[in-house]
């Protein structure tokens, strides 16, 4: 995948950097809305905190309405007018991004030298999953603006993190001016592997930030339609083992992260409904990619959809991947299979 022509003058710097696209930077999906702007602005703070880059990307293709009347014979929107049009976009989004480093004083982003832009032609998510290859991160708003054709975020927000080779963050709009938050990072779990891999990542990232880590198991309520195994399941007896499965799991994580400040809650809620309720005090929210189809926050289903697009905290979404940490689990306490 070629880049386009990007908003820089030092282009051939970055022609060499598109044998790696991504290359160990935090990638952030821009279509110009404010809620791309302000994912932006909360990865050039990330990348302050890291020391990483930044590369921002504009993704357009040409829509197929488009394609027919060139097809016709009609004059039409041409790739050219489609790519400064995009070229502009990320011009403004990077004036913003400036503009908050001279108005926004308690928020310390990284320098303009560690950031880049660039166009991309294709469709987006395609394009987002391509960077996510090398990536650190890959970084998107909550919604997208619905009006630009090669427009990113919205449905592409729900569509890369279960493919991402990265981790992904979808960021709501406001989050960097949350003022009313606690510090502490919120996992939801689920028992599975996935779940134990997005903890490693949660204390990590609440050991990385100096706050407490909290973890999320909910229990759906039962239903109507769920209420002929009442009299097989003993509901009571079903959280009380997942207390004990959780505690074990938090001595897991207290011996890999020392001195890591855990706390635990089992709770009866529909899990994507817990999560958005926690996440209105936390700095970040973490979920896996797929859970075991008990825990439907951990799963990017619809429930999970409702965390990606109702938390008022950025949801980083782990992917799956090995982790030796994870083979000793079991030596910590109980846990459940993974069928």
């Amino acid at each position: 995948m070629a880049a386009q022509n990007a908003p820089r003058e030092d282009r051939a710097s970055d022609d060499l950097r598109r044998e790696t696209p991504g290359a160990g930077a935090i990638v952030v999906g821009v279509d110009g809305s404010e809620q791309s702007l302000d994912a932006l602005a909360w990865a050039a703070a990330e990348a302050a905190r890291r020391d990483l880059e930044v590369e921002a990307v504009m993704s357009y293709a040409i829509p197929t309405f488009v394609a027919t009347a060139m097809d016709a014979g009609y004059a039409a929107l041409d790739d050219e007018s489609l790519r400064r049009g995009a070229e502009q976009v990320l011009r403004d989004a990077l004036a913003d991004l400036e503009r908050r480093r001279s108005e926004v004083k308690d928020v310390v982003f990284v320098g303009p030298d560690k950031v880049r832009a660039y166009v991309e032609t294709g469709d987006a998510a395609g394009t987002l999953l391509e960077y996510s290859r090398n990536a650190k991160f890959i970084v998107m708003g909550s919604r997208g603006r619905g009006g630009f054709m090669g427009r990113i975020l919205g449905s592409v927000s729900s569509a890369v993190p279960p493919h991402a080779h990265c981790a992904t963050v979808v960021v709501p709009k406001g989050s960097l001016e949350r003022s009313d938050v606690d510090d502490v990072v919120v996992v939801g779990v689920d028992g599975s592997e996935r779940a134990r891999l997005a903890m490693l990542d949660a204390a990590r990232e609440a050991e990385a930030r100096d706050c407490r880590l909290r973890i999320i198991w909910a229990l759906p309520p039962l239903t109507g339609t769920q209420a002929w195994v009442s009299a097989a399941i003993d509901y009571e007896a079903v959280m009380a083992e997942m207390r004990e499965q959780i505690d074990a799991g938090a001595l897991w994580l207290r011996h890999h992260f020392k001195g890591l400040d855990v706390e635990t809650a089992v709770v009866e809620g529909i899990p994507g409904q817990v999560l958005v309720k926690e996440s209105e005090r936390a700095r970040l929210v973490i979920t896996g990619t797929r859970g075991r189809g008990g825990f439907a926050g951990v799963l990017l289903g619809s429930t999970s959809q409702a965390v990606l697009h109702h938390s008022k905290a950025p949801v980083l979404v782990v992917p799956n991947r090995k982790d030796r940490r994870v083979e000793n689990r079991a030596d910590f306490g109980p846990m459940p299979s993974d069928d």
